[in-house]
């Protein structure tokens, strides 16, 4: 992901995560190592351990409420948060009724005729005192996301930054929105643009970016002066109870109402209502293009207007004449990092035919020496899957792999430890239109690809539904301004020469096609949070 790293939906530049790594590795906290199997009652909750004593600075207890609105509560179905690295429960949450949503929705909107009136400067001092409120907690909201996302600690520290890191952003743009005065056709007449927040902003996010995700939406949507109705991936409760807490202190402090932040925890239903509520302004929505699909037509069914970012099957170009000692670490970099579950983790890499034998040996040996483990641990490069569904769907990619003709070059098989663990896998030798090479699978799977000519790898990059990230390796110019031009990638991110993972906060993050074109953080993307008037 952008500056601090790679992808909530997200989404950094190789040498930016090695300066953070060294930097963060020094203030890194200490977390246990993985225990025993895990049980239902409250002993055995990770909170109620000492070594995880660090969850109680963020306001968590074993049984923690899932909605806010300027007051906690949260009265449905209690649901358990566990711990990827070793399956373990690590604390509960109860999410929201339909009723407590309705209740939600109303002191949003009664929140927003308070917002509405405070000058956009104002709001971007607010939001400068979140930023700064996240720093003071990076450490610990960084091992949360760490221990309930399974992600590295560094890259969980680093998605804690990106969200202080657009708050900074956010502060600057609230004293430069605005639209112009044109010319006017009639005599004596002013013909001026002027540009309102929507009012209610609904942000639904992903799993594996549970906290920097919402912060793209979240700062950009308040210095806008619109409100926030926020529903966290069910699966990592606990981060968004976390974040919230912190919200609201610093709104709290300022006197402001805070269901001007508010969260409702929950599954399907949650969305759904979500999506129909003629009430939201604009929907934010994160997740898979088959989800987004279904939320697209509900939003678009009652004409309200939606920001999506979906899918990617991103792939890496190298051409004959790139630098392989480059290729090869942003290549293993952009694979595996976040095990694979980054929306801009490179999935398919394209060889020209004079360097495939040569790539495919290097990485391969550079996937083996992948330090695998805890993601706690300092030496740790590459943690868990989320979830145990995600390592039944890399198993069944693999076998459709080899069953369209694809060969296993290393990994593929679950590791023998507690957890959600599974090989980095390395597969070639299928067609560029092999079905399974067009499915994004969110695991660690490459398929690595032969081509010939640059039209040829062009093609195969465009070919696919998705759109969001891709990248060439080459040092002819000439090439490079073909590749950003018209003939070019046609996704919303191109890059030259770095990963296809990772963003930087000032431009704006999304992609096109079966992504669904919306855009978020910087650039103008702040125009899709409000609405535009021409007097």
């Amino acid at each position: 992901m952008r500056v601090a790293l790679g992808c909530v939906r997200q989404f950094t530049m190789q040498r930016v995560l090695t300066q953070r790594v060294a930097r963060l590795f020094a203030v890194r906290i200490k977390l246990s190592p993985s225990v025993g199997a895990a049980a239902v009652n409250m002993s055995t909750l990770l909170v109620n351990r000492p070594q995880y004593s660090w969850l109680r600075e963020l306001g968590l207890s074993e049984d923690n409420d899932g909605v806010y609105n300027g007051s906690w509560g949260g009265q449905g179905q209690v649901v358990t948060s566990y711990c990827p690295a070793n399956n373990e429960p690590i604390a509960r949450v109860r999410p929201a009724t339909m009723a407590e949503y309705e209740e939600t929705v109303q002191k949003a909107q009664e929140a927003w005729k308070v917002w509405a009136d405070v000058p956009a400067p104002k709001r971007g001092e607010v939001v400068r005192q979140i930023g700064d409120a996240l720093r003071g907690k990076i450490k610990a909201l960084g091992s949360l996301v760490s221990l309930e996302m399974g992600k590295i600690y560094v890259e969980g520290v680093g998605e804690v930054q990106e969200y202080v890191d657009v708050c900074d952003y956010a502060v600057g743009l609230s004293r430069m929105i605005g639209g112009p005065i044109l010319p006017s056709e009639r005599p004596g007449h002013a013909l001026i643009e002027q540009w309102n927040p929507v009012g209610l902003v609904g942000v639904i996010t992903a799993f594996n970016f549970p906290v920097a995700v919402y912060g793209w939406n979240n700062a950009i949507a308040l210095i806008c002066g619109n409100v926030c109705l926020w529903k966290g991936a069910p699966t990592t409760p606990l981060t968004s109870v976390a974040v919230t807490r912190i919200v609201a202190e610093v709104l709290e402090r300022n006197h402001l109402p805070g269901a001007i932040c508010s969260m409702t925890c929950g599954g399907a239903d949650i969305g759904t209502a979500m999506a129909k509520d003629e009430r939201v302004g604009l929907l934010s929505f994160t997740g898979s293009t088959q989800v987004g699909k279904q939320v697209a037509m509900m939003v678009q069914e009652r004409f309200g207007r939606q920001l999506l970012e979906l899918g990617g099957n991103n792939a890496i170009i190298v051409f004959e004449d790139a630098d392989l000692n480059l290729v090869v670490p942003s290549a293993v970099f952009a694979s595996v990092g976040t095990a694979g579950q980054r929306c801009t983790t490179t999935r398919r890499l394209m060889l020209h035919e004079s360097v495939h034998d040569d790539v495919v040996e290097r990485i391969a040996k550079a996937y083996k020496q992948i330090r695998i483990g805890d993601p706690w641990d300092p030496s740790t490069l590459y943690g868990p899957l989320h979830t145990k569904q995600a390592v039944q769907q890399y198993l069944a990619a693999i076998e459709q792999a080899k069953q369209q003709g694809g060969t296993l070059v290393c990994g593929g098989k679950i590791m023998d430890r507690p957890g959600n663990y599974v090989e980095p896998t390395i597969i070639t030798g299928l067609p560029h239109d092999a079905p399974i090479v067009h499915t994004e699978t969110f695991v660690p799977i490459l398929y690595v690809l032969k081509f010939k000519t640059e039209d040829e790898a062009f093609a195969w990059n465009n070919e696919v539904k998705q759109g969001l990230s891709s990248s060439i390796f080459t040092k002819d110019m000439g090439r490079v301004f073909r590749w950003l031009g018209p003939k070019g990638s046609d996704c919303g991110i191109v890059n030259v020469n770095i990963p296809t993972s990772g963003a930087e906060i000032g431009g704006a993050f999304g992609g096109e096609k079966h992504t669904g074109g919306g855009r978020e953080s910087g650039s103008d993307s702040w125009k899709q949070y409000m609405r535009r008037s021409t007097w």
